[in-house]
């Protein structure tokens, strides 16, 4: 059987309504790399519903990040979540000879994924039930995970 094409977008709101696809399918394992995560909104109402339906259901969450700043700051619904769920989620921050890395991605049970090709724009790929389309993001989050230092923490944002 042919894998599945893949889905090009090229907007914000084609990319969050992927990325919503991709976090309503997610079972198991979320792994999310980004150098802010500005465009996944993950303080916005609906991404933390999805976030706590998908934790609440013993998934397990891993974010690497460049720069937690925007979420310190804008994102308190993503910060009390982290709280919340302190055991299931872990986030990390990339260390300086990384920070040059320009993608983003959300892998969801090695099965599914939502790609932006530069963190800059918001053209990308998304792929449904492809294990193929997710291994080498998955590849790249593997080294960019063990590179980094743990970062984003309930305790050390004052809740």
């Amino acid at each position: 059987m042919a894998a599945p094409a893949p889905e090009p977008f090229d907007t914000r709101a084609a990319f969050q309504q992927r990325l919503g696809d991709v976090l309503a399918r997610a079972r198991t394992t979320l792994v999310m790399f980004d150098p802010d995560f500005v465009p996944f909104r993950l303080g916005a109402p609906d991404v933390d519903a999805a976030l706590r339906r998908f934790l609440h259901d013993g998934g397990r969450l891993r974010l690497a990040l460049h720069d937690a700043a925007h979420l310190e700051r804008e994102a308190p619904r993503f910060l009390r979540l982290l709280r919340d769920y302190a055991h299931a989620i872990e986030c990390r921050r990339t260390p300086r000879g990384l920070r040059d890395l320009p993608d983003s991605f959300c892998i969801a049970d090695d099965l599914h994924i939502v790609r932006r090709f530069h963190s800059n724009h918001m053209r990308g790929e998304a792929a449904f039930d492809a294990p193929q389309q997710t291994e080498l993001s998955r590849l790249r989050f593997d080294g960019i995970w063990a590179e980094s230092q743990p970062g984003l923490q309930a305790g050390v944002t004052g809740l």
